[in-house]
């Protein structure tokens, strides 16, 4: 049975071939692929190869913090802190299903060091996650107003072979959802680690911001540009 999360395809030149890169971009809490797909025609993908966009809906399930609210979700949330109580069987569960996506692109013929993990808000928390841990190299991380999650189990889980992947940060200077701190505290830590992080941040709450778009297609041309195509 296929068990693969739906997802919406974008390719970002269909008339220039067949993607030989890919990005998989996941949604944060309450909203679905749709989300992130209209800003594929905002990027400057003029340095990139034909890049296959991935944005996969998360299941649906009560979140805690809402109220038990059913929508989509990563995992549960318990407290607006985010840390001090975790969803790590949900976390687990997700990051399976984003490993099946990853490894559903290789399948497809898009070598693993052509694909980027990029996340928006709980979508962050679950690149960073899944990415960190993924044992084959990946092009690069993309955590957008977000954090790391289960932070405290990443030392003994981590995967040597992205020990060096770009991770592109971001996050609003005024952010009321995951506060600055908390963006903050996961960049120094993984910057502990020895991980290459760029840190960027923004005048804005929780949202995108137009400067934001421009870094994002610098990013995306400097891990899959054309001087990035051996593995």
């Amino acid at each position: 049975m296929n068990t693969r999360l739906p997802s919406i395809e974008i390719e970002s030149a269909a008339l220039a071939g067949e993607p030989t890169a890919a990005v998989i971009w996941l949604h944060g809490l309450g909203a679905d692929g749709n989300d992130f797909a209209g800003l594929v025609p905002e990027l400057d993908l003029s340095a990139c190869p034909p890049i296959r966009f991935i944005f996969p809906h998360a299941p649906t399930l009560p979140v805690t913090l809402n109220g038990g609210y059913v929508m989509p979700a990563w995992y549960d949330i318990f407290g607006a802190d985010l840390i001090s109580r975790q969803d790590a069987a949900g976390i687990h569960q997700s990051a399976r299903a984003i490993d099946a996506l990853i490894q559903h692109e290789i399948a497809r013929g898009i070598p693993c060091h052509r694909i980027v993990l990029a996340g928006f808000s709980q979508g962050s928390a679950m690149a960073l996650h899944t990415g960190l841990r993924f044992p084959q190299r990946l092009a690069g991380i993309m955590a957008l107003s977000g954090y790391l999650p289960l932070a405290d189990t990443l030392i003994g889980e981590r995967a040597p072979a992205n020990a060096h992947t770009p991770i592109f940060m971001a996050h609003g200077s005024m952010d009321p959802v995951v506060v600055p701190a908390r963006g903050e505290a996961s960049r120094d830590l993984l910057s502990q680690l020895g991980y290459p992080v760029q840190w960027h941040s923004y005048p804005m709450q929780h949202s995108v911001h137009p400067r934001e778009v421009a870094d994002i297609s610098v990013f995306l041309a400097d891990v899959l540009g054309q001087g990035n195509r051996a593995a």
